[in-house]
């Protein structure tokens, strides 16, 4: 019989469920029972199938900051959503929640809450999303990933954790990669990838610059669903491909540089795997700005180059390799000394602490 019995919560994108999975094996080996609440038709639904935990499906309306006709038929989807994750609750009985983040954990952090269940929310970014701000008044604790984070949080309620990073991660093989891709030379290898669904404009300055880029380096592109370009295929040095699940670590391990956006997940697993990187972050036109705030911190500490996507041309990318293959020993020699590890054990502790208070 499980110790204790935990719900995680978290949807809406790629990096609200990742972390979660990261805190599942340790969970396990201390004897929590495990189950997980998201949308009803939500990423998270999806990734989670493929795993052996229980899932149940609520309703979800996301909140959003502009004026939308949907702002005035979501909050009633919201408030069926406390309804069902009360019920979820009341069946399941959880000593605990965890919430990462997205518009779904909010009626279940708020009926755990109305439950007296205590919640411990993680927010990965620098400045928490809309819906940590709008669930934080409820949650016990709100573990963070960056220092800067905790003046943000009222109550006493921030605790410095860093990031839950997947084990999978440190598991890659360089040699699997290298089988993975057959490069024909020992050009270095240049990793690219633009977040899950793949970036346009990281794509077209990439492909802009594939001749002189290949004179270099060999080239691995994860461009996103639907972004192969027929006419580079089979390309001698450049392999792409529109998703990589399970050889993304085999991947990460063969590479020498990396070029990626600026998520938080992301970024602590190149920091974690020690590798010299380039961030474009997604504009403050097309975000709230939490990427540049992320690279920004990231640059400061000296693990990477920034290259601001309005920026971001043929020349520009040229430029940014070249001054990252200067500095690369001194991003790995920054990288070595953080102090911002893996985050699993440091937000088990916290989970914890509340379970016991």
């Amino acid at each position: 019989m499980s110790k204790y019995k935990i719900v995680m919560t978290g949807g809406g994108s790629a990096g609200h469920v990742m972390p979660n999975l990261a805190l599942i094996p340790e969970l396990t080996k201390r004897g929590f029972e495990i189950k997980y609440i998201g949308s009803n038709n939500g990423i998270e639904k999806d990734i989670i199938k493929n795993t052996s935990i229980p899932y149940y499906g609520i309703s979800s309306g996301k909140l959003r900051r502009y004026f939308d006709v949907k702002n005035f038929s979501d909050p009633f989807k919201v408030i069926k959503g406390i309804f069902d994750a009360w019920s979820i609750l009341t069946k399941e009985k959880p000593d605990v929640i965890f919430s990462k983040g997205g518009f779904v954990t909010v009626p279940v952090v708020m009926a755990a809450s109305l439950k007296r269940i205590p919640v411990v929310s993680h927010e990965s970014d620098m400045t928490p999303g809309l819906a940590n701000k709008l669930a934080s008044p409820f949650c016990d604790k709100l573990c963070v990933t960056f220092p800067e984070s905790l003046k943000y949080i009222k109550s006493n309620k921030g605790v410095l954790t860093g990031t839950p990073i997947r084990q999978e991660i440190f598991q890659g093989s360089r040699l699997k990669g290298k089988n993975i891709c057959a490069f024909t030379d020992n050009k270095p290898v240049l990793f690219i990838i633009g977040g899950s669904l793949g970036s346009k404009v990281i794509n077209d300055a990439v492909r802009q610059s594939i001749n002189d880029l290949l004179k270099k380096f060999n080239i691995v592109h994860i461009c996103g669903k639907g972004n192969i370009d027929e006419k580079l295929r089979g390309t001698l040095g450049y392999i792409q491909f529109e998703y990589v699940s399970d050889d993304l670590p085999h991947l990460m391990a063969y590479a020498d540089f990396i070029i990626s956006r600026a998520g938080a997940n992301t970024i602590f697993e190149l920091l974690a795997l020690r590798k010299p990187n380039i961030l474009i972050p997604l504009s403050k036109r097309a975000s709230r700005g939490d990427q540049v705030l992320n690279a920004n911190s990231f640059k400061k500490a000296g693990y990477s180059v920034v290259l601001e996507e309005e920026c971001l041309n043929k020349e520009s990318l040229i430029k940014s390799l070249d001054d990252l293959r200067k500095t690369k020993d001194i991003c790995i020699k920054n990288m070595d000394s953080s102090e911002m590890k893996n985050g699993v054990g440091k937000i088990i502790d916290v989970i914890m602490g509340v379970i016991n208070k």
